[in-house]
Order: structure tokens, then C-alpha cells, then sequence
């Protein structure tokens, strides 16, 4: 197998389309290029696409420009009619035609939001839907009643949750104590294995799942309501199973013990990233409104300032990329604010990084299987290209040579951090390093400059964590044995599909916040706005708003002149105008283009 890539030219296709697997052949004299002998599987068995009707016949044309146009024959079309968006199952491949194929849904109208939406959800072939026996399952383990029985009774303790605005299923509650000077954190997280048993059909059904997907007006949770918004979410003025991780940190963010153990628990309060910022900010009425946590809170500042100073000299890498929160107000209106990364935020990430690596290391210590979540270090080739980007921007590095460590990347982001194209640099740092991964074995998080690290923090919309879950209480109650056994061969496999998962989701998220972020802007045609160059290519530029919405501006609407591109320096120089990566630019919103998902800007 040849780990380079190789150009087959279109006389040399042989049938082939993009996706499939195949067997090909290099060209003897030929520069990288190949020619393919033999199909070994189709990429693409359904397509999503728009129909045109001509003569009782339907043509598909595929919203992934990569695949081919399919032609459906009049028996097959579903009542498919001229610009429905819907799927298509391609039933076969006749030489020297388009493919062909029957229509197997029809989602509604190509180009309205919730259709577009609805076909980027089946073309990564996302549930939307539980089946009944799990559906069944789940309503009878969520009647259970909450026992205390051998679990450590915190119902008294000062425990309260801290999310975002729109959060229904809330997996982790906060406590704080200080004793003897010392900070006494308490990560309280929902035992979601006590309801989804391991091989029940809640459980399969979670791991084909994976994880959570997150839309701007929906969420495909991993599991039914009944459990991810009722009986294990952590519910103010409710009972719950919890696993709680307490954890005991000297003024300087240094942990000097932690004990895990099963738990009962009641949050005392639910409360938003927006409220704890006001306690921070001191606002009078939410003071006096949340009096009963305002000092617990001010300590959970001191502690996670700590934590963070302590980390940053460990040399964590502390990626400032910018994630849009896009949502639909209660009057149906795309709203994408500016991004704001609070302190608020910021304890909470901070408190469930150290949980994670609290539960990792005592898993590895206790010989128990874990899911780690590991981060290795760039490829060598990735970094070289990655100094030669930032000299050319007028950066001063040094060459990496051998292992490449958390800390150099942290020292590079330090120099950057007052210039205007900071954001661009964390992006292509972000894709310079590796995708974190889970894996049965203990290679290390890079980004974090973390040693031994896992998730544990989110076991309602992620499996992993639910996974972590149940090993843990296994060695909890001293049967790793019993745990090597039942989840220790399983572990790899488990590691490979959970990551595939999360990959699919994150995709998926991305194709449906850019399709909101073109709904957003096909209502601001014309408008004005400031933005940065995040990118420089030989047909235009890409140029990005405050609230991440990225734009192109093509070459012939720039100023007329003549432009050179230097590909080195990402720069395209005229004679009387010059735009390179970083620059700040006016624009205005002219047009979008929904089959490439692109929004059109001008320069002014």
C-alpha cells in the first residue's frame, strides 16, 4: 500500500466515482499518476440531491459535488416533483451512462432551511429516531426510584450546576469548600450506567450513536429524553445517582489528593454561564438573587485562575478558536452573536479537566480498562510546513527538531497574541496538530500538556464517558479483574468506533452551522461589516466576520489591478493594492451560493 496520493485522469476512470474503493495500477513513466482496473466497492449507496423532472424522468444532482449526477426512470421517482430535495438509493452503474436509481424519500422544497438541513442529517445518516424497544426500556428504568443504599449521602452539600442557556441535559454538578486554606473541589457527575446497562438495548443503541449531535434548533441526543433530560439529568431540587470525584488543591492550583466514590446527590441551584459571570462582575442583582452561592463562586474563580496558571506553565496549548453559538430565538430568528469566552466558562472547563485526569489516573493506577483520550504530538512535516507559514508572517521560530512539545506551540501563540492575525494563527495551529482520539492505551494529551487524561465528565451524550463510567465503578468496589474481563477486550474497538463517531458528529455540526450562517446572511444582502483575511488564494480571498460567518471574495471583484499571488507569503500584491492573511478589510454582503454553501462578499 502506497501512502501517497496518485492522479488518475478521466480516460483512466474506468467507471470509478468519487468514494469507491478500488484497485489501481501505477502508470509506468507517468508523474504520481495511476490507472484504475477494478472497482472493489461503491462509495455511495444513497445520495442526497435536488430533482429535475424532464419527461416523466427525474435527474438527481447531488448537494456533494464530488458525486455524480444520477438518472431516475419514471417508475422510480417516488412523485418526486421539479426542485424537490430528496434522497436517492443508486441501484446501478451502466457503462457509459450516469448512474441509476430510485427515489426512497422526499424531504420537501431545495433550498428552505429545515429541508437543507434535514438532508445534511441523512447524508451522514444520523438517527433522528429511537426504536420502541429502547424507547420501552428506557421509560421503565426512569421510574426507578432514587435509593441511597451503600452511596454517600450529599444532599446537603453545596452542589449547583453551571450551563449554557439552552441546556436540558446537564451531566455535571460543582461543589467547593476551602479547609485548612485548601480548595476542596467536588466534580459531581450523573451515574448513567446505573440505567444503561452494559449489552441492554439503551446500550447498543448509545454506542451506534456515539455521541450527541448538536444543531442550532435541535439535538439527536444518545439517549431518549426520559433519561438525558429527566432521570439522569442533574435537576435542581432532585435526587441522583452520581459518581463524585472530590478533589483537594493548595492556593497554588497543586493537587494534593482525591478520593472517588458513588454518591447521592440534589443540585441546589441551576444556574447559566451568564449568571456566574454576573456574580463575578459583582452585579447587584444577581448578588442578591443567588446570595446563597455568591461566595462559593468567587472561590471557584480564585481556584480555576490557579488551576489555569498552573497548566500554562505546564505549557498547555490554549487555542483561542472561535465556535459560533448559533441559535433560533423564540420568534424563528437565526441569532450568531459575537463569540465572548467567559470566566464562568472557563471554571467549569478548568474543574472537569482536573475530574478527567483525576479518573484517569486512577484507573491506570487500579490496572482497570479506560478509554483515554489521547492527543499526540504534530507530525514533523506538519510542524516544518507550520514554521515556514509563521516566518513568513514575520514570526520569529526556531526549526523543531525531534519531539515537538506543548510548550513550543504555547510560546507561539505568546508572540502572537497582539497581532491581527492571532486568529488565523490558532487555526492553522489547530490544523497542525493532530485529531484527539480515544484509545485503550495511555499516549498522553498534547494539547493539554496532560500525562494521563480521559472523559468522564459527560456520560449522557457521550459514550466514551459512559464506558469510563462503568470500569470505574468496578475498581471502585475492588473487581478489576471483573472489569479487565468484561471491558478490557473490548476497549480498542470500542477506542476506533467512538472516535469515528465523534468525527461524523463534528462534521455534521460544522455542514449544518455553515448552512445556518448562510440563512443568516441571505437576509443581510448589502449590509457593511469588518472582518479579517482568513485566507489567501490564487481566485480570491476569504475574508471573516466578528461572529465566525466567513466569506469569499472572488479575484475579479476585487479593485481592479493586476494581482500576483505568492503563495509563501499568502499574499496577493497588485500594483496599487496589496491583501494578505491577518489584514483587516471592510466588506459588503452581495450575494450566496447555496450549492458551493458560500456567502459572497466585495470589498469596499
Amino acid at each position: 500500500q502506497f501512502k501517497e496520493d496518485f492522479f488518475v485522469p478521466r480516460r483512466s476512470v474506468n467507471g470509478a466515482y468519487h468514494g469507491d474503493s478500488v484497485l489501481a495500477a501505477i502508470v509506468k513513466g507517468g508523474d504520481r499518476e495511476a490507472s484504475v482496473l477494478k472497482i472493489l466497492k461503491r462509495g455511495a449507496t444513497r445520495i442526497t440531491g435536488t430533482a429535475e423532472v424532464l419527461k416523466g424522468n427525474v435527474t438527481v444532482y447531488p448537494d456533494n459535488l464530488r458525486y455524480s449526477t444520477v438518472f431516475v426512470a419514471t417508475s422510480l421517482t417516488n412523485g418526486a416533483r421539479n426542485g424537490d430535495k430528496v434522497i436517492c438509493e443508486i441501484t446501478n452503474y451502466p457503462k457509459g451512462k450516469l448512474p441509476g436509481g430510485k427515489i426512497v424519500e422526499i424531504l420537501g422544497e431545495s433550498g428552505e432551511l429545515y429541508c437543507e438541513e434535514l438532508a445534511i442529517i441523512r447524508s451522514f445518516e444520523l438517527e433522528t429516531e429511537f426504536p420502541e424497544d429502547v424507547l420501552a426500556e428506557a421509560r421503565k428504568v426512569a421510574d426507578e426510584k432514587v435509593i441511597l443504599g451503600k452511596r454517600r449521602d450529599l444532599r446537603q452539600k453545596l452542589i449547583f450546576t453551571i450551563d449554557g442557556e439552552d441546556t436540558r441535559d446537564i451531566d455535571d454538578g460543582v461543589s467547593l469548600e476551602i479547609v485548612n486554606g485548601n480548595f476542596v473541589l467536588g466534580v459531581h457527575i450523573a451515574d448513567v450506567s446505573h440505567y444503561v446497562k452494559f449489552k441492554s438495548a439503551l446500550d447498543k443503541n448509545a454506542y451506534s450513536r456515539g455521541t450527541s449531535v448538536y444543531f442550532p434548533d435541535r439535538v439527536l441526543p444518545m439517549l431518549p429524553k426520559e433519561l438525558s433530560n429527566g432521570a439522569c439529568s442533574l435537576n435542581e431540587g432532585e435526587d441522583r445517582f452520581a459518581l463524585s470525584c472530590e478533589m483537594t488543591f493548595n492556593k497554588n492550583g497543586e493537587r494534593l489528593s482525591y478520593e472517588i466514590f458513588k454518591s447521592v446527590i440534589k443540585s441546589r441551584r441551576k444556574t447559566t454561564y451568564t449568571t456566574v459571570q454576573s456574580i463575578i462582575d459583582n452585579d447587584n442583582n444577581a448578588c442578591e438573587k443567588y446570595a446563597d452561592i455568591v461566595e462559593t463562586v468567587l472561590n471557584m474563580k480564585d481556584l480555576c485562575l490557579a488551576l489555569e496558571r498552573k497548566r500554562d506553565n505546564a505549557g498547555s496549548v490554549n487555542l483561542d478558536v472561535k465556535e459560533a453559538h448559533i441559535y433560533v430565538d423564540g420568534n424563528g430568528e437565526i441569532v450568531i452573536p459575537p463569540c465572548e469566552r467567559m470566566l464562568s466558562q472557563r471554571i467549569i472547563e478548568q474543574f472537569m479537566i482536573s475530574a478527567n485526569e483525576a479518573v484517569a489516573e486512577f484507573l491506570q493506577k487500579n490496572n482497570a480498562p479506560c478509554l483515554f483520550r489521547i492527543h499526540e504530538s504534530p507530525a514533523e512535516d506538519k510542524a516544518a510546513s507550520f514554521c515556514a507559514f509563521l516566518r513568513d508572517l514575520g514570526i520569529n521560530v526556531k526549526e523543531f527538531k525531534g519531539d515537538i512539545t506543548s510548550a513550543d506551540f504555547q510560546k507561539i501563540l505568546k508572540a502572537a497574541e497582539d497581532k491581527p492575525y492571532f486568529s488565523v494563527i490558532n487555526k492553522v495551529m489547530l490544523r497542525t496538530m493532530q485529531k484527539a482520539r480515544y484509545a485503550e492505551e495511555n499516549l498522553g494529551h498534547f494539547g493539554l500538556a496532560s500525562s494521563c487524561y480521559c472523559h468522564f465528565t459527560s456520560p449522557i451524550r457521550r459514550y466514551p464517558d459512559l464506558f469510563v463510567h462503568r470500569s470505574l465503578k468496578l475498581a471502585l468496589d475492588k473487581n478489576e479483574e471483573k472489569a479487565q474481563k468484561l471491558y478490557g477486550g473490548i476497549a480498542h474497538d470500542a477506542g476506533v468506533d467512538c472516535s469515528a463517531r465523534e468525527r461524523v458528529a463534528d462534521e455534521a455540526e460544522r455542514k449544518v452551522d455553515d448552512l445556518y450562517k448562510l440563512a443568516y446572511m441571505s437576509e443581510r444582502l448589502g449590509e457593511e461589516f469588518d472582518a479579517v483575511i482568513s485566507g489567501v488564494t490564487s481566485h480570491g480571498i476569504y475574508c471573516e466576520l466578528e461572529n465566525t460567518v466567513e466569506g469569499f471574495v472572488p479575484l475579479e471583484d476585487l479593485p481592479k489591478d493586476r494581482y500576483e499571488f505568492f503563495e509563501d507569503k499568502f499574499l496577493l500584491k497588485g500594483t496599487k493594492h496589496r491583501y494578505k492573511l491577518g489584514d483587516t478589510v471592510k466588506v459588503k454582503v452581495v450575494d450566496y451560493d447555496l450549492g458551493r454553501m458560500k456567502v459572497l462578499f466585495a470589498i469596499i
